[in-house]
């Protein structure tokens, strides 16, 4: 068995990392691409290894040097071409070699588990492809299969149709080809494309031929959950810095992201907060039924965006201004804050971040279930001088609820006091009685103008993509003046649109929610069930948990992340819960919920 590395290109996507060296230069978590590659390859016992240089070839060959002479015969072929050509004129030139063994073929810019190679050679089928199912970073050649693997044709990107991607896999550009296949097909096939149609073509175009013959000989082999990367740009680079991080930047690596999870099908993500059964799948279809026009065409302004906003709640336009997400509507609220503001810690962090931390009035219940009512917040705050209190209901993270009535009490005490009571609400509709447990009435809102009511549309309503908040208050004047501080077109046509046709979904939601609060039942009990794990009750689409044995919250999220591909929050990070071992769990649909309980019950 020999193995041939394809390493001739620019690299001319990655910028300034390729300016002057070839692309398997580039470092990967301070490891070199080729570094990496030939130290795998050192771990596999080859008659040799030929390395195809073009772009800056001498500077890699030079840096290769001696260092691998006791672990692999090295050897190199150059394109003296490389920026005329393509990978297939790069494996012509190796030809002769490759009809001589067994061989891997590999291109140079990947990045990968180590144990690939012991699945593509351990498996006893002579010609293989290793391909990954198709995910929406992938890039370059598909191939679909028949019941037995085989390839049954290659897809390049000019046949490439979004409709068939259930049935894609996209080849990791890692080949084993017999010596006979290399004789008796490949090469020869390979000889009359490039007389054909020339050099500037793909090598896979060759293996897509012999697909179309009766026998092709030429299997493929799914590598499942394995990891891999192909490196053609920066984003990539930093995704695969990611993918292959240790524990510890790993975790770093995803919190400073805030999002763009999608971007990691493979990870089961239980730190972002959505309602896994909204929006159903007919209100998807008609979304995506007019992609082409919302695409193409300019949003509304605030006026028609307020209008939708308040028929979507049943309020008054002039109660309501729609936001890019809750997070801009709350920088405008804390700008306009004046004077001290209670702050219920631990809590959503995004609110006192816009703070000076000398106007944060700070309550910590003192109890390990962290848990408050109404009376317990009027007790501690009479006395503070505040001009606002913030409440998070159900609170983030500990899923603390105050019901209606308390809440009632709390809004008619902060009006006798003249204090502004900001409630955000982005997670009631995830309680129990959630149908009877909203701040957003025109009754509520007309008689109280010291009430501000925030609520996240991301959250229970399941499209935190679209990025769309509402901030509701009698008092007009503020909704004016947050109205200007804002940009008019602030949220984009799809988010428009989704407000605009909400109303003939809203019994699908509240189905959806109810079929929620059954989940988060049935997942509580799993829950208790971890020795290891004390869970506190909840109203809201997450659990608050305290370690009390065995892990510390940092050591088991790494774990989760690093084992199973499961990222939760640590809630050490959260003020108030420094070094008390508590960390956050949402709630998603029930297979996945079974996924994490696995884990966690193999863990114990």
């Amino acid at each position: 068995m020999q193995a041939i590395i394809l390493a001739a290109g620019m690299g001319r996507r990655l910028g300034e990392l390729t300016k002057d060296n070839t692309k398997c230069m580039v470092p990967v978590n301070g490891v070199r691409l080729i570094d990496r590659l030939l130290g795998q390859l050192s771990q596999l016992s080859l008659n040799r290894v030929i390395i195809v240089v073009g772009y800056q070839g001498q500077k890699l060959i030079n840096y290769i040097g001696h260092r691998y002479d006791d672990k692999l015969k090295i050897e190199y072929a150059d394109n003296p071409i490389y920026d005329k050509t393509n990978n297939i004129y790069s494996l012509s030139l190796v030809k002769n070699q490759l009809m001589e063994d067994d061989t891997l073929l590999i291109e140079s810019d990947l990045i990968f588990s180590d144990r690939l190679f012991s699945m593509i050679l351990d498996n006893p089928y002579p010609n293989l492809a290793l391909v990954a199912k198709y995910e929406s970073w992938m890039d370059g050649t598909m191939v679909r299969l028949d019941g037995d693997n085989n390839i049954v044709n290659f897809v390049p990107k000019k046949a490439f149709k979004y409709d068939d991607v259930d049935h894609y896999y996209k080849t990791v550009n890692i080949y084993k080809f017999s010596k006979a296949f290399s004789q008796h097909k490949y090469v020869p096939f390979l000889e009359a494309y490039c007389h054909a149609l020339g050099n500037n073509e793909y090598y896979e175009q060759v293996l897509r031929v012999i697909t179309l013959l009766d026998n092709a000989e030429l299997k493929a082999l799914p590598i499942g959950s394995e990891k891999w990367y192909e490196i053609d740009d920066v984003q990539d680079l930093d995704i695969a810095e990611t993918i292959f991080a240790e524990d510890e930047e790993m975790l770093r690596r995803f919190n400073y992201r805030y999002g763009g999870h999608w971007r990691f099908p493979k990870m089961l993500d239980y730190c972002y907060l959505v309602n896994p059964y909204f929006p159903t799948q007919q209100m998807k279809d008609e979304l995506r039924s007019s992609f082409d026009t919302l695409l193409t065409e300019y949003p509304s302004g605030m006026f028609v965006n307020s209008l939708l906003a308040g028929k979507y709640f049943g309020i008054r336009q002039d109660y309501v201004v729609v936001g890019n997400g809750a997070a801009e509507l709350i920088k405008s609220l804390m700008e306009d804050s004046d004077g001290k503001m209670g702050v219920i810690y631990p809590t959503f962090e995004e609110y006192p971040h816009r703070l000076r931390t000398e106007n944060i009035v700070a309550f910590s219940p003192q109890n390990n279930n962290l848990k408050y009512t109404e009376d317990d917040l009027i007790t501690f705050f009479s006395d503070k001088n505040i001009q606002s209190l913030l409440l998070i209901n159900p609170d983030n993270p500990s899923g603390n609820f105050i019901g209606m009535e308390g809440l009632q009490k709390l809004i008619v005490w902060s009006r006798e006091l003249g204090v502004r009571l900001i409630v955000d609400e982005s997670f009631v509709d995830f309680s129990d009685d959630f149908e009877h447990n909203t701040l957003l009435s025109n009754d509520i809102l007309s008689a109280n103008p010291h009430l501000v009511v925030m609520k996240s549309i991301s959250k229970s309503y399941g499209v935190p993509g679209l990025r769309l908040g509402v901030l509701a208050s009698g008092d007009t004047e503020l909704i004016k003046w947050v109205k200007k501080d804002i940009s008019i077109w602030n949220i984009n046509s799809f988010a428009e649109f989704y407000m605009q046709i909400f109303g003939k979904y809203e019994n699908d939601y509240k189905k959806a929610c109810r079929q929620f609060i059954a989940e988060r039942r049935r997942f509580e009990v799993q829950l208790r069930q971890i020795p290891y794990m004390r869970v506190l009750p909840t109203q809201a689409n997450y659990f608050c948990i305290e370690l009390i044995d065995k892990y510390s919250s940092t050591e088991l999220t790494k774990l989760l992340l690093a084992r199973y591909n499961i990222m939760i929050k640590d809630c050490d990070s959260k003020n108030g819960l420094k070094g008390r071992n508590f960390i956050r769990v949402s709630v998603r649909s029930q297979e996945d919920n079974d996924q994490l309980i696995s884990a966690l019950k193999e863990l114990a």
